[in-house]
């Protein structure tokens, strides 16, 4: 059975699209400094399913490596969750490192076998259509820097006392073992 993506998600898929065409990339490389708007930040919170995205740039660039092309940079932003502990609204500021490196599909122009530069190198992601899209990819690194469990600055977690003085459910099989421990029967 596939899942769906629901209204929300579905509305949300590409907020932040900002395509480059791979051959329009000059040899020397391309630099690109993006920024979203108010509404494509919105988009992000959504697909972020957080309170706020706010302050959403990238700074990247893209650079032919043979039959690869590597994409590095930053995306930063701002976003407003809630504190796990406190529930009370929080800002976190994003700052993640973007390092991804693509590979154009068999057919494509100047199309060779891609090499890796040593065996701990991850697989390139395809490349197809001859487009990059640099705002998807900003945001999936943006929400990749999320922090899941968001806290408020010096709280923690305090779990409740378990001062309860009603007798749990085997407080008489505990004073049976008691009592066999003590040698009386």
């Amino acid at each position: 059975m596939t899942k769906k993506a629901g209204p929300a998600v579905a509305a949300t898929a590409h907020p932040w699209s900002v395509p480059v065409k791979v051959d329009q990339i000059p040899d020397d490389g391309l630099h690109r400094d993006i920024e979203a708007s108010a509404e494509a930040c919105d988009g992000v919170a959504a697909l972020a399913e957080v309170r706020s995205v706010s302050g959403l740039s990238a700074s990247l660039d893209l650079a032919h490596d043979g039959a690869l092309l590597h994409l590095t940079g930053r995306v930063r932003g701002r976003v407003g969750q809630h504190c796990v502990v406190t529930l009370e609204p929080i800002e976190t500021e994003i700052d993640e490192a973007v390092d991804v490196t693509f590979s154009r599909t068999a057919g494509e122009k100047g199309t060779q076998e891609p090499r890796r530069r040593d065996a701990t190198d991850e697989a390139p992601e395809p490349l197809t259509g001859g487009t990059v899209d640099i705002g998807a990819i900003a945001t999936e690194f943006l929400i990749l820097g999320i922090d899941p469990y968001p806290r408020k600055s010096g709280v923690e977690f305090t779990p409740p006392s378990d001062e309860n003085d009603d007798p749990h459910p085997f407080a008489a099989l505990a004073a049976l073992k008691d009592r066999s421990d003590s040698g009386q029967a």
